[in-house]
């Protein structure tokens, strides 16, 4: 499985860095000073363009509340960074099909109007100052550094400078470096999964027999099981396929791939980030949001009649042949390995990946302008 997919990983990500490149993150909370139409629609843009690790984008989201942004737009903005990134998409094409692409890109956005409508309806002032307040004691969760890396260097004609290709290669590690442990967990529990696990076992627990139960019961279990998997961001993809494999609804696999930002971990760090009281209203909102958007998504398709009849998800692989995926693996892997070099070669080398997990003070957040400055000299 590994195999499969690994062209389209590089691809993703190399996709992801170029947008990175052009989009800056230092003027972010500027652009989301309130809940309006338009903050979200801003916030969910520069969510796509942002890296996708599920971490990172709850680190900046608390980075952006604290420096003034709207914490309905800050929550948009990570849920959009983590379910609608291009690498996402790339991965699930290739693993389950492009219904289930669509499905994503359809249920993001709702997902982030659902939760805009929960907020409005239910978080009170009260809780968000208390939340602020939290915020403002600045504990630590994970990938707090990466979160405040900006490697962009503006328009988007300056890509094809040396600076461009620097600062491409840059996010191309960093991303890679923060969402590896994810991908490598992922692909290693659904293999063990799709090897050992009997598929009566799933078809029990998603009530597969069941046909009108499980629409509805496949988007409210989903969001449970991504909690258990301790595994975000794309690595969620291959369990995603384990368990259409195993019975589950179309709806309930795009539940599972929403909740990413509710895998336990991710929930202790809303708890240190914002207080108990939010972590657990995030909690609320977050998994009716996805559940709902799931189901949504789930009738309409089947309205229109585009959910894939068969459950031949690629999940294993029996040998590896020379075929197009082989082919696609070694010229992604050539490109992959010109963007390592130039990162070691142009870029921060092992002390910037070593930052990834450090709160910046006020002289490492200047230090991408001092790297890319010594690679525009050198280059």
């Amino acid at each position: 499985m590994t195999w499969e997919i690994l062209w389209a990983l590089i691809l993703g990500f190399a996709l992801s860095a170029v947008v990175q490149a052009v989009v800056s993150k230092r003027e972010m909370q500027r652009l989301l000073p309130d809940s309006s139409p338009r903050s979200l629609a801003v916030a969910s843009g520069l969510g796509v363009a942002s890296s996708s690790c599920s971490y990172a984008s709850v680190a900046l989201a608390r980075s952006l509340f604290r420096k003034g942004a709207d914490f309905t737009a800050a929550m948009a903005f990570e849920i959009a960074s983590t379910n609608l990134v291009v690498e996402l998409g790339i991965v699930m094409a290739l693993l389950l099909g492009w219904q289930f692409v669509a499905g994503e890109y359809v249920g993001g956005p709702l997902m982030i109007v659902i939760v805009a409508v929960l907020f409005r309806a239910f978080l009170r002032p009260r809780l968000v100052e208390e939340a602020r307040e939290e915020a403002e004691r600045g504990r630590l969760g994970s990938m707090e550094g990466h979160a405040q890396m900006d490697m962009s260097v503006g328009a988007l004609r300056r890509l094809l400078t040396p600076e461009g290709f620097t600062a491409t290669a840059d996010s191309f590690v960093m991303d890679w470096a923060a969402v590896g442990r994810d991908v490598v967990g992922g692909l290693l529990i659904a293999g063990a999964l799709a090897a050992w696990v009997a598929d009566s076992f799933w078809r029990g627990l998603f009530l597969e027999h069941h046909h009108t139960v499980a629409k509805v019961w496949g988007p409210l279990v989903g969001p449970l099981v991504a909690m258990l998997s301790f595994v975000c961001s794309i690595g969620n993809v291959p369990l995603a396929a384990v368990l259409w494999n195993g019975g589950i609804s179309f709806g309930g696999v795009l539940a599972f791939v929403f909740a990413d930002l509710l895998i336990l971990p991710i929930l202790d760090i809303y708890r240190r980030y914002y207080g108990r009281r939010m972590a657990v209203f995030i909690f609320g909102t977050f998994y009716a949001a996805m559940a709902s958007a799931g189901l949504v998504v789930e009738l309409v398709f089947r309205g229109i009649g585009i959910v894939p009849g068969s459950r031949h998800a690629k999940v294993e692989t029996a040998t590896v042949t020379w075929n197009y995926t082989t082919y696609l693996d070694i010229v992604f892997i050539a490109v992959a390995a010109l963007l390592v070099w130039r990162y070691f070669r142009r870029g921060g080398g092992w002390s910037m990946l070593k930052m990834m997990e450090e709160p910046m003070d006020h002289s490492h957040g200047d230090h991408q302008h001092h790297h890319h400055d010594h690679a525009r000299q050198h280059a």
